[in-house]
């Protein structure tokens, strides 16, 4: 027999979890079903809230809460239309409410009476009060100063190393990340602006270097930078305030894993499409696209395996974070610190990796500098709750494409779902067709041809780890585009908000594994193909081909120049009325024969 939480029990659980059983100056906060309305203020309304926040000022924003036992659910009207019913009530007074529908298991929130996708549990109010935050983040913005800090370090500071660039770029923001405070050292000279970056850098690694001795080679990394001391300080100042206010944007609660840092690194990965290691870096939609096509969520754990700057990590926490509530809910902290994992080979690279996890306060000791490849890392992935895996593998045989692909598939647990981007034609080339003896190949998604400048064509493979192929076949299917169009030295953009609808189009294919409008969904036996296979132009000729193949055999067979004859044709069009082919055929033969 189940148990139920009546609505008293719930009611008094939401008020240690909203924090409404607190003092605080100027408010009226509490819960109960003894004060009315009319006591908070509210003249001629009797009526008895569960739950109330009310400001003094009537310019902030107000709080009512509605309890009911765990055994109802919140969906019914009658429950809704009383919640509004004690919202209509504060809103005489405030022009921003939020009213909270609460059973114990289930919530709905109304921003101003409107139903918003918010955290899937009950928060502290402090999280309710930030939905009324404004920060709308410009994009443009970020680009532009994202190219003037890469012009500025290119070109004054004399960095010259792409990867150089980036690292010290991204450990200026980690300083003013964790309280550095940049701008205080503005206007004094080049030294004390360098050490302040590494003093503090040090420092805000020293919780983490406990748990992971590795996150020091960002550190190392950054005392190897060479640069030219800057003698202009408008120049240092200027970077400065580039590093500033990326960094308001990082911490805007508006953030969603593509505003910012994916325009940070398309910025500066804009000037070398491929990196030294064999990588190309992954269109953020694409990642978000592949976190949706393995249906992840909060609760897994997920690994890329060769992380590179760790794009992949940073969506798919982006993406959690959006699904729990954002980066102010309980859950933030567990998926920041337990649910991602990354793997890099490069040195540089990984130092890249930690500086890009430590501006957003996350995932740093969960990153290995290590090569999967090698047995160590097999050991340390084997180690690790994995559920599912996001990655985009260096191609090139010289780099191990193929045996990082199978280290992956080999330690993972047994029913792991694994999305990889290849090149299409790579199982076959590279003679994969031995995995699908312990790993099952579910579907081929092949992208747009254009997505990578590299000019590589690519297709996400996704597999199960631990389950033999036997004679199951393979769903394969084609997205031609995207909806992204290239924009002036900025990359592909969806300039047109196209690619909201193509995503939502290709997941409901992929459900349902049938391609109505573009008819491009295959069934492909794995013994025969392990790529999606593009259908043949069907074969046609036209009776103007016919006529130009036997003329061209006459010219041929008659020693005549093309050129000199297309010469002599037009004149005679234009000064002669009239014209004979046999004649002019005959014209040209006795020109070649004199």
């Amino acid at each position: 027999m189940s148990i139920f939480k009546t609505e008293d029990e719930v009611r008094d659980s939401a008020k240690i979890i909203l924090q409404f059983d607190k003092k605080e100056k100027n408010v009226q906060q509490g819960t109960g079903q003894i004060t009315t309305f009319n006591q908070l203020g509210f003249k001629g309304f009797n009526d008895k809230p569960d739950g109330w926040y009310l400001p003094d000022s009537t310019f902030d924003v107000a709080i009512i809460l509605e309890t009911k036992s765990e055994d109802k659910d919140i969906a019914k009207q009658e429950f809704i239309d009383e919640l509004f019913k004690n919202i209509d009530i504060i809103s005489s007074k405030y022009n921003k409410t939020i009213g909270i529908l609460y059973n114990g298991q289930d919530i709905a929130i109304y921003k101003n009476k409107q139903l918003i996708k918010t955290a899937k549990t009950l928060q502290p109010k402090q999280y309710y009060l930030d939905l009324f935050k404004d920060n709308n983040i410009d994009k443009n913005k970020i680009y532009s100063l994202t190219k003037r800090i890469n012009d500025l370090l290119h070109f004054k500071f004399g960095i010259k190393n792409l990867y150089h660039r980036m690292i010290f770029t991204a450990s200026a923001l980690v300083v003013e990340r964790f309280g550095g405070n940049l701008e205080a050292i503005k206007n004094n000279g080049f030294r004390p602006f360098r050490n302040k970056i590494y003093d503090t850098l040090a420092k805000s690694l020293e919780e983490h270097r406990q748990q992971n001795l590795k996150i020091d080679i960002l550190l190392e990394v950054y005392s190897e930078i060479r640069m030219n001391v800057v003698e202009n300080q408008d120049d240092i100042n200027e970077f400065i305030d580039g590093i500033i206010g990326i960094s308001h944007s990082v911490n805007s609660d508006n953030w969603n894993g593509e505003d910012v840092m994916g325009i940070f690194f398309n910025e500066f990965n804009r000037y070398k499409k491929k990196s030294e290691s064999g990588q190309v870096f992954t269109p953020e939609h694409i990642s978000s696209f592949m976190y949706d096509l393995l249906e992840v969520s909060y609760a897994d754990n997920v690994l890329d395996a060769t992380c590179g700057s760790g794009s992949f990590l940073v969506k798919t926490m982006a993406n959690m974070l959006q699904e729990v509530g954002g980066n102010n809910t309980k859950e933030a902290e567990n998926i920041k610190q337990n649910k991602l994992f990354g793997i890099e080979f490069d040195r540089e690279i990984f130092a890249l990796a930690c500086a890009n996890m430590l501006i957003h306060k996350d995932g740093k000791t969960n990153l290995e500098h290590l090569d999967t490849r090698e047995a160590k890392a097999c050991e340390w992935i084997k180690s690790k709750p994995i559920t599912k895996v996001l990655m985009n593998p260096p191609y090139e045989r010289k780099y191990g494409c193929k045996k990082i692909v199978e280290n992956v598939l080999n330690n993972v647990s047994v029913g792991t779902k694994c999305a990889f981007i290849l090149p299409d034609k790579k199982l076959e080339k590279d003679k994969m067709h031995s995995l699908l003896k312990k790993h099952t190949l579910e579907m081929i998604i092949k992208l747009p041809e254009n997505l990578f400048d590299a000019g590589i064509t690519t297709s996400i493979f996704v597999f199960e780890a631990g389950k033999p192929q036997k004679d199951k076949k393979v769903f394969a299917c084609y997205m031609e585009d995207d909806g992204l169009e290239r924009v002036k030295n900025q990359g592909r953009h969806d300039i047109k908000n196209r690619w909201s609808d193509i995503e939502r189009y290709w997941l409901d294919v992929v459900t349902r594994k049938v391609d109505e409008q573009y008819q491009t969904h295959q069934w492909l036996d794995p013994k025969e193909h392990l790529s999606y296979q593009k259908p043949q132009q069907e074969f046609e000729i036209y009776e103007e081909d016919f006529k130009k193949v036997i003329l061209d055999y006459i010219f041929f067979e008659n020693k005549i120049d093309v050129k000199e004859f297309n010469d002599k044709l037009l004149n005679r069009v234009l000064y002669q009325a009239e014209i004979s082919d046999d004649k002019l055929v005959l014209d040209l033969q006795r020109g070649n024969d004199e």
